[in-house]
């Protein structure tokens, strides 16, 4: 492995979320579970993390069982345990104890040694009329790009 490779994107998450502050992850995995993950077998609806006694652990991931994984298989939405730094863990717990800020995954990737991460942020939910300003944004952008491809 010499590149980067992104497995899976939480495109909703930009969406529905204010991005304050990203942070890249470890994740503690089993042999069927990285195996599952390298096929794209992720998914990211519903995950979240959390600080329990000092240690970050994401909720919710779902990753599928490996098919060739037999009786040592996984169970595909257990809490899993997140690697970070001491300092990085006290922050977004304080974080988290805030009103209206939530640790959300952004995105799963390969790394160049061939090591899970994950991409996690502290977010803070957009209102109705930020997700409608957003819709705005987008289109507008779109139009700009039409317009610029036509000449």
């Amino acid at each position: 492995m010499s590149e980067i490779t992104v497995i899976a994107k939480n495109k909703k998450a930009y969406f529905l979320y204010e991005i304050v502050e990203t942070f890249v992850a470890g994740i503690v995995l089993t042999g069927s579970e990285i195996k599952s993950i390298r096929a794209g077998k992720i998914n990211f609806v519903d995950s979240y993390g959390v600080v329990e006694n000092g240690e970050a652990y994401i909720k919710g991931l779902h990753i599928a069982p490996y098919e060739r994984g037999g009786y040592a298989n996984h169970e595909p939405t257990r809490n899993r345990k997140l690697l970070l730094n001491k300092k990085e863990i006290l922050k977004i717990a304080k974080r988290i104890s805030e009103k209206g800020y939530t640790f959300i995954p952004l995105s799963c990737f390969i790394n160049e040694k061939g090591i899970a991460k994950l991409e996690m942020a502290l977010a803070r939910g957009k209102k109705s009329y930020d997700k409608r300003e957003s819709i705005k944004q987008r289109d507008s952008d779109r139009e700009n790009q039409r317009n610029l491809s036509n000449y």
